[in-house]
């Protein structure tokens, strides 16, 4: 009597357990497959229309124009390391003479 009712007992448990932890697949697996599908649909919608702006809504410039900003920026980095370096060769011998060694 004993080892049927252990049977009994382990049996309802193991049923239990099976039953609050659905196995993947079962039930609503339809469910979350289409909202993948909906969501990869969503992704190639947004590179397709990535595309299509980048191709035909974006200007780019000519190389002439790149050419030219390049320049620039050389030339705008290059004044701006001028004016830090000259900053800091003015503080660090303003700081010697305040503070002498």
């Amino acid at each position: 009597m004993t080892f049927h009712r252990e049977l009994i007992i382990s049996t309802g448990v193991a049923q239990l357990v099976e039953h609050r932890s659905p196995k993947p697949g079962v039930g609503s697996s339809s469910l979350s497959s289409r909202a993948n599908i909906f969501e990869m649909k969503k992704v190639v919608a947004y590179f397709k229309e990535s595309y299509d702006e980048l191709v035909h809504k974006v200007s780019w410039p000519t190389y002439a124009e790149l050419t030219n900003s390049a320049v620039v920026v050389l030339y705008a980095s290059l004044l701006i390391a001028l004016v830090v370096f000259a900053m800091d060769f003015c503080f660090q011998h303003l700081m010697e003479f305040i503070y002498p060694h």
